[in-house]
């Protein structure tokens, strides 16, 4: 296994599809296809997030983690992250390794999630509002809750405006999106 990110669109897009889909489950209404709609038309454009994934010798995702820059350019927030065969232990490895390497930052709402995050090597840990915690890793720049940037991202909800009211990139993106799915590598659960 090994980490890796996508080298073509078509994987990159693939990939992304079943992340989305993965984490937003089937009775998710429109937010797989608006995350996959903004990630790619206005993230992925502007070169503010990167997608990874932990790997088998035949490049088949195993786990798969969403991480988008903050605005200051110095630190990446871990937006999504899913195992497609339910394995969270991949999932686990992924964002160990990419702890690692990357400035890291996680949210966690509750008291597992945060767990699973301390598994995976996030270290530091601040609380912020609303009873959640944020975790750095060691090679985030913030020093506390005070030095966080916002993480970049895009308008769910002009893209669902546009949705409404411009059918033909609706069902364009909707195609994409069920044609990406389709193309994610066989063998993946």
């Amino acid at each position: 296994m090994k980490v890796m990110t996508p080298e073509r669109h078509e994987q990159r897009d693939a990939w992304l599809a079943r992340l989305c889909a993965d984490h937003y489950g089937r009775e998710a209404g429109l937010a797989p296809l608006v995350t996959f709609t903004g990630t790619r038309q206005v993230l992925f454009a502007h070169e503010a997030a990167r997608l990874w994934a932990l790997v088998d010798d035949q490049e088949r995702p195993g786990a798969l983690a969403l991480l988008v820059l903050d605005e200051a350019g110095g630190g990446m927030r871990l937006w999504l992250s899913v195992a497609p065969g339910g394995d969270r232990e991949s999932e686990r490895r992924l964002i160990r390794e990419l702890a690692k390497k990357a400035p890291l930052r996680v949210d966690a709402a509750d008291s597992d999630t945060e767990a699973f995050y301390q598994r995976c090597g996030i270290t530091r840990w601040f609380a912020i509002a609303g009873g959640r915690r944020v975790g750095l890793a060691r090679h985030h720049p913030a020093q506390g809750v005070g030095d966080l940037a916002p993480p970049l991202a895009f308008d769910e909800e002009a893209i669902l405006r546009r949705f409404k009211h411009d059918p033909r990139f609706f069902e364009a993106e909707k195609h994409s999106f069920v044609e990406a799915l389709g193309a994610f590598p066989v063998g993946v659960t």
